[in-house]
């Protein structure tokens, strides 16, 4: 199974079910104190904020996805931020387990959302991804099978519309600050390989044309970019020579 708790969706998908489950992150509790229906964010930031509501939510993903086939599930690769801490990844790594019951491995987001939309991540020239999800945006230089760089923009806030203009000025700042800090060499080889923009923010056409304006490099959004991570991460249970090459997270 690939698991994908995301901020505002979560998205799960097993190797005999023939579509992505897709459900709002949110789950709906009753307040102990007043009885009345509270609505909680399990995952902020991409990082889990209320460890029992995150339990609920995994909970609710592994029935949509089982709903497909009654196989009990042996693995499943779960994504998780670049930035999430050690106690982050261990979070995410129990909720799971208690309820799938079986091995999780856990994958930095943007490096599944790279496989998931066909980049060569082994090649020993790095290539640039901006994941932009709706409490967390990061981005990335990828080589090797690995994160070599990375920085992230934890957001308060995104609009039907997209990021607000604020946050959008600083995630083009911020993925022109990774471009700078590369190497000379990576950074040549980077630019000629341009920037893949993943997750749901990657329909903002203005984000897209700030990208390329100030970074003056091809800048191009993945095709359904909400679903890159998921798909990486199902890529990932089919292939496991692939997976054997990238650096899992083991924290």
């Amino acid at each position: 199974m690939a698991l994908d708790l995301g901020t505002a969706r979560t998205r799960s998908l097993t190797v005999c079910g023939p579509t992505i489950a897709d459900r709002p992150s949110s789950i709906v509790r009753r307040s102990s104190t007043s009885g009345e229906r509270d609505v909680v964010q399990p995952i902020r930031h991409g990082m889990v904020a209320d460890p029992d509501a995150c339990l609920r939510l995994v909970r609710m993903a592994v029935r949509d996805t089982l709903h497909y086939g009654p196989r009990p599930l042996e693995q499943v690769l779960a994504g998780v931020p670049v930035a999430a801490s050690p106690g982050d990844r261990r979070a995410v790594r129990a909720a799971v387990a208690e309820i799938a019951g079986c091995e999780v491995r856990l994958v930095e987001e943007p490096l599944a959302a790279a496989v998931g939309v066909g980049l060569d991540v082994i090649d020993p020239r790095p290539c640039l991804l901006l994941d932009v999800g709706a409490g967390i945006v990061e981005a990335v230089a990828i080589r090797r099978g690995a994160v070599t760089d990375a920085v992230a923009l934890q957001l308060s806030a995104t609009t039907s519309a997209g990021l607000v203009a604020y946050a959008l000025e600083n995630v083009v700042d911020m993925t022109a600050g990774l471009l700078r800090r590369l190497p000379a060499t990576s950074c040549r080889a980077a630019r000629a390989r341009g920037v893949v923009v993943t997750g749901g923010g990657a329909h903002q056409e203005l984000l897209l044309r700030r990208l390329r304006a100030v970074l003056r490099l091809q800048v191009s959004a993945a095709p359904q970019p909400q679903h890159a991570t998921v798909r990486g991460l199902m890529r990932l249970c089919l292939q496991p020579a692939l997976a054997a090459g990238l650096a899992l997270s083991s924290r």
